[in-house]
C-alpha cells in the first residue's frame, strides 16, 4: 500500500491536481525563486529549532533521505525507549508518514510520554499549519506514540537579537493538542482522498486559480496554465480588481479584459483597458509636470537594496527586518549636471551605521529626494533613524524630504507595454528604451540582488567571484536611480 508523506497529503488538500502531478509527472515542477528563498529559510531555522531544544546536545538527529526511509521508521521507534530528544523522528500508519521537527520526553511517572513541537519559519500560526499539526499527531499517535500535546513554534517578528548566538526567544509556541487531537477522522478522509487521486490513470481536469498560491506557490502552475486559453488583453492586467462585480465576472470565466464591462470599472481599470486596446500611450504632461513643480532643483534620485534573514545575523536586528546593504543616489543640479555617489558593503558585518552615515552625506542638506515607492525609503531610513540616535535628525530629516515618483506615474502616465503595472522596470522600456535591465550582467532585479549579496558575504566565496559580484550589484542599483532621472525628466518636459 502507498504511503502518503505529510507534504503529499498537503499537496492534496492544496489541489488534487497538484499531487497527482507530484506523483505521475515530478518533472514538470518548477519552483520559483521565491519557493527557494522560503525552503531555504525553513531549514535555517530548522538547524536553530535544534540548538534551542537540545542545548546540550543529548538528542538524536534521524536523516531519512541518507539513511532510507524505511531505516529512519524503525530507528524512529527504537530512539523512544531513550527517554532523549529526537529530531525527525519518522513515523507510519494508516496509509501516511510523517516526521517530526522535535520530539521532546515528557518527565512523568510511569510509561514515558513524548511532546511534539512543529517549527515553522513564519511569524504566526497559519490555517494550513493547523493541518500540517493534525497529520503529524494523527500519524504519530496511531504509530503508537505515547504523545501528550503537538505545539506549533513560530517566529516571533518583534523579538530583537542580542547577538553572541543568543537565539533564546526567537521562537514562541502555540498549544494545539486538543485541535489536533480532534481531527483523526479529517485525516484519514484526506488519505482516502489522495489515495484515490494517486489510483486515477488521467491527471484531474482543475483550473488554475487562486489556489496556485495558497498556501503555497505550486511549481506546476506554468504547466497548467498552458492548457489554458490564452487572452490577448488578460483581465489580469487591470489593476486592483477589488469589486464583487468584476470578480464575479472573473469567476463566471472571464479572462480577457474585453469580456469586462466598462461601466464596472473605475477610472485607472477604464484607462488601462482603453489604451491597452487602442496601442496608443496615455500622458497628462502638464498634470506631471505641476506634480513635479514644487519641488526644484538640485534633486537626488535615490534607491535602496535590502536583505532579510528569518534568523538575524546582526545584533540589535530583528527576524525579517529588511536591513538596507547597499544605495545609489543620482544628484542632479539647476544646471543639468548630472553625479553619481553610492554605497556597498559586502564585508558580512552589518552595513547599517556605515550606511545611515554614508547616506547622510550623500543626500545633502536641501532639495528633495526623490524615490519610487517612497514607503519602502521612509520606512528602512525611520528603523535606522531608531537604532542610530546621534544620525536620528538627520536621516529622518532626509525623510521629510522625500518626493515619491511613483503616484505620479499612476496618475499621469500609461503604456500598454506596462500590462497594467506600474513598476519602473515596466514603466522605463516606454519613456527610455536605451536603458535595459536585461543588458546588465548577472544581477537584473531585487531578487537576484538579493541572492547575489548572500553569495558575496558567505565564508567561501573567492575574492574574484566577491569583486564580481560588488560591480554587479553597483550597476544594477545605479541603473535604478538613472531610470528615476530618465523618468524625472521625461515628467517635467522640455
Amino acid at each position: 500500500m502507498r504511503r502518503f508523506s505529510k507534504s503529499r497529503l498537503m499537496a492534496y488538500r492544496q489541489c488534487e491536481r497538484r499531487l497527482w502531478l507530484e506523483l505521475h509527472r515530478p518533472e514538470l515542477r518548477a519552483d520559483g525563486a521565491a519557493s527557494m528563498a522560503a525552503f531555504a529559510a525553513g531549514h535555517q531555522v530548522g538547524d536553530l529549532a535544534r540548538r534551542l531544544y537540545d542545548p546540550h546536545g543529548a538528542g538524536t538527529l534521524l536523516d531519512p533521505q541518507t539513511e532510507g526511509y524505511e531505516a529512519a521508521l524503525a530507528r524512529s521507534l527504537a530512539l523512544l525507549d531513550s527517554g532523549r530528544p529526537i529530531f525527525e523522528a519518522g513515523f507510519a500508519a494508516g496509509g501516511a508518514m510523517a516526521f517530526a521537527d522535535v520530539l521532546l520526553p515528557v518527565s512523568s511517572q510511569g510509561p514515558r510520554r513524548w511532546r511534539m513541537v512543529e517549527v515553522k519559519s513564519s511569524t504566526s500560526v497559519k490555517d494550513y499549519q493547523r493541518d500540517d499539526a493534525a497529520i503529524q499527531a494523527t500519524v504519530a499517535r496511531d504509530a503508537g506514540v505515547a504523545l501528550e500535546g503537538i505545539a506549533l513554534a513560530h517566529i516571533d517578528s518583534s523579538w530583537v537579537y542580542p547577538g553572541g548566538g543568543d537565539y533564546r526567544g526567537l521562537l514562541v509556541e502555540q498549544d494545539l493538542t486538543d485541535e489536533a487531537f480532534g481531527r483523526a477522522d479529517e485525516v484519514a478522509a484526506w488519505v482516502a482522498g489522495a489515495r484515490a487521486v494517486a489510483a486515477s490513470t488521467a491527471e484531474p481536469d482543475v483550473a488554475p486559480g487562486k489556489h496556485c498560491a495558497s498556501p503555497y506557490d505550486c511549481g506546476f502552475a506554468a504547466h497548467c496554465a498552458s492548457g489554458m486559453p490564452q487572452a490577448d488583453y488578460p483581465v489580469a492586467w487591470l489593476p486592483q480588481l477589488r469589486s464583487k462585480a468584476v470578480k464575479q465576472y472573473v469567476d463566471d470565466g472571464a479572462l480577457d479584459m474585453r469580456d469586462i464591462p466598462d461601466a464596472l470599472l473605475n477610472d485607472k481599470q477604464l484607462r488601462v483597458k482603453q489604451h491597452t486596446l487602442s496601442g496608443l500611450t496615455y500622458f497628462d504632461a502638464a498634470g506631471a509636470a505641476a506634480d513635479l513643480a514644487p519641488h526644484p532643483l538640485p534633486g537626488y534620485f535615490l534607491d535602496f537594496e535590502t536583505i532579510a534573514f528569518a534568523v538575524p545575523v546582526w545584533p540589535g536586528t530583528r527576524p525579517f527586518q529588511m536591513v538596507p546593504f547597499q544605495f545609489s543616489v543620482h544628484r542632479l543640479d539647476r544646471e543639468g549636471k548630472l553625479e553619481h555617489d553610492a554605497f556597498l558593503d559586502i564585508s558580512g558585518d552589518d552595513p547599517s551605521r556605515a550606511f545611515a552615515a554614508a547616506l547622510v552625506d550623500s543626500c545633502g542638506a536641501h532639495g528633495p529626494v526623490f524615490v519610487y515607492n517612497a514607503s519602502f525609503e521612509r520606512s528602512r531610513i525611520a528603523e535606522l533613524a531608531e537604532r542610530f540616535p546621534r544620525l536620528a535628525d538627520a536621516l529622518l530629516a532626509i525623510n521629510e524630504r522625500v518626493v515619491d515618483l511613483l503616484p505620479v506615474a499612476r496618475e499621469r502616465y500609461y503604456h500598454p507595454s506596462q500590462e497594467g503595472s506600474w513598476s519602473i522596470k515596466k514603466v522605463l522600456p516606454a519613456v527610455a528604451p536605451d536603458l535595459r535591465y536585461d543588458d546588465l550582467e548577472g544581477v537584473q532585479d531585487g531578487g537576484a540582488a538579493m541572492q547575489a549579496y548572500l553569495e558575496a558575504i558567505a565564508a567561501g566565496t573567492a575574492p574574484a567571484r566577491k569583486r564580481e559580484i560588488e560591480a554587479q550589484l553597483l550597476d544594477y542599483c545605479r541603473l535604478d536611480t538613472l531610470a528615476m532621472v530618465r523618468l524625472w525628466g521625461y515628467f517635467v518636459g522640455p
